[in-house]
């Protein structure tokens, strides 16, 4: 009988070499770790002989020298197939038959492998060989949810948001400068594109409209609300998302500590001296011209207005006396100087390239919800501009092409701006220090830019030395609640856009 247990013995044990064979053999941690035929994982070392006693495998001839093989309680599927897609996320079958989440995305017309094999576990995650070699991130259906909430670009329950473009999540422990793939619904997209074109233009040639068509007194009271909304949302503009805009840009950690800290209002700053500069520029030599042009007067002429000026300046109190708008040779800069209105289109211009880029490249997630914000942004930013074109005087040069190059200019630079998003949808990455630096610098320059327009020619010009100085009291206090009307708005929509 003793025969025939060693018999058996050695029979059991011969097959048991012959039919384990590992597969998925692959590095971890520093082991060797492999999968038997049921898809149980076993971690590979060497040794020179296996110990009768334990429970470990001896591993067939396919691998090299004496291996002892350990074995995990936990099977699990070393390949996955019959992979489709559910619009633009993938899944593939597991061996039991469930059906589990591909992290990866298309990449232009190349289609997605149909099949992932030597499935293995690094920690707590799964992952799967591509054909071309690549690791991929597999996720149980069940878990797709908290997967995306922890690791989606749109960091859903994160407390993230987006202000201009780039992601900002308060709450989070780790930042990731890398780029995110992010769900872009082009055609969505390359649609809303003309309703931002037609809703920036109905902004802007709202006012012109008024006033050419329908005749409307830029002076009356209807002209005013429109104006002084205008101011306040052109002062908003450059405070509350502009310059708040660039603080944030240049605060991102992946950019890294800056040496100045105040380097976004620095930016700022030289974005109001250059609109300054300009201002004061063009009204020098407007001057000049003005001075160069005029008939010479007799003597007697000179000395009585030399006599009437010098009267008035003395009856004039403090105020009016620092105003040069009693006179017509006026030299102070007003918002409806054509110059100023130039001033403000380029501010306004840089600013909406960057709002139709910014837009674009959002994530599906926010990118409803931003539209919806900018398209009243442009609305009242356009109402803002086109009632500073329809009041320029008609003396000016400007007169001819303000109807048509100045509002289309407008109407068109946010849907450019969208276009240039679209095209490069698929490679921007918002948290780049380049893309940082770039979008940080025209915001601040945008700023100072809008600043000072706001503040001198549109604020004081109208209020200090413009037709409100004197008004009646009902139309100051319809100007003073549109103007604040417009900052409150504005203000508003900052904390979206």
């Amino acid at each position: 009988m003793a025969w025939i247990k060693a018999i058996a013995v050695v029979t059991l044990v011969t097959q048991i070499n012959a039919q384990i064979t590992l597969t998925g053999c692959h590095l971890h941690e520093g082991q060797e770790v492999c999968f038997l035929p049921g898809g149980a994982e076993t971690t590979i070392s060497p040794t020179s002989e296996a110990s009768p006693t334990s429970n470990l495998i001896t591993s067939s001839a396919t691998l090299p020298g004496s291996v002892v093989a350990t074995t995990t309680a936990v099977a699990q599927t070393t390949a996955i197939t019959s992979c489709h897609l559910h619009d633009t996320t993938q899944y593939c079958i597991k061996g039991d038959g469930s059906e589990v989440q591909v992290m990866t995305t298309a990449t232009g017309n190349e289609a997605l492998p149909t099949a992932y094999s030597d499935c293995h576990a690094h920690g707590t995650e799964t992952f799967c060989v591509a054909p071309d070699g690549a690791e991929v991130e597999v996720v149980a259906e069940g878990t797709e949810e908290a997967h995306s909430d922890q690791e989606s670009s749109e960091g859903e329950g994160e407390g993230c948001h987006f202000h201009a473009g780039v992601e900002h999540c308060p709450g989070t422990e780790t930042v990731s400068c890398e780029r995110k793939d992010r769900d872009y619904n082009v055609n969505l997209r390359i649609g809303l594109l003309f309703v931002i074109l037609f809703t920036s233009a109905i902004g802007v040639y709202a006012p012109i409209i008024l006033t050419k068509l329908l005749k409307f007194n830029v002076s009356g009271l209807v002209f005013t609300v429109i104006k002084q909304f205008g101011t306040g949302i052109i002062i908003a503009t450059a405070l509350i998302h502009l310059l708040t805009h660039a603080e944030l840009m240049f605060s991102n950690e992946c950019l890294g500590e800056l040496k100045y800290e105040a380097t976004a209002t620095s930016i700022a700053m030289a974005g109001g001296f250059l609109a300054f500069l300009v201002d004061y520029i063009a009204h020098r030599l407007a001057h000049w011209r003005r001075g160069m042009g005029e008939a010479p007067i007799s003597e007697q002429n000179s000395t009585n207005e030399e006599i009437s000026k010098t009267v008035e300046a003395k009856a004039a109190p403090p105020l009016a006396a620092i105003s040069h708008h009693h006179t017509h040779h006026s030299l102070v800069s007003t918002g409806n100087d054509a110059i100023s209105v130039l001033v403000l289109e380029a501010g306004i211009i840089f600013h909406s390239l960057l709002l139709g880029i910014t837009l674009v490249v959002a994530g599906d997630s926010v990118f409803i919800t931003l539209f919806i914000v900018i398209i009243f942004h442009q609305m009242f930013e356009g109402l803002a501009l086109g009632a500073r074109i329809a009041a320029l005087p008609s003396s000016t040069n400007l007169q001819k092409t303000k109807l048509f190059t100045l509002p289309i200019a407008f109407a068109l630079v946010t849907p450019v701006g969208m276009a240039i998003g679209i095209g490069v949808l698929q490679k921007f990455n918002g948290n780049d220090p380049s893309t940082i630096v770039a979008l940080g610098t025209l915001d601040a320059l945008s700023a100072g830019i809008l600043l000072w327009v706001g503040f001198v020619d549109m604020w004081a010009g109208d209020w200090l030395y413009g037709e409100l100085r004197e008004s009646s009291l009902i139309k100051t206090a319809v100007a003073m609640t549109s103007f604040i009307a417009g900052m409150v708005l504005m203000g508003l929509l900052g904390k979206w856009a």
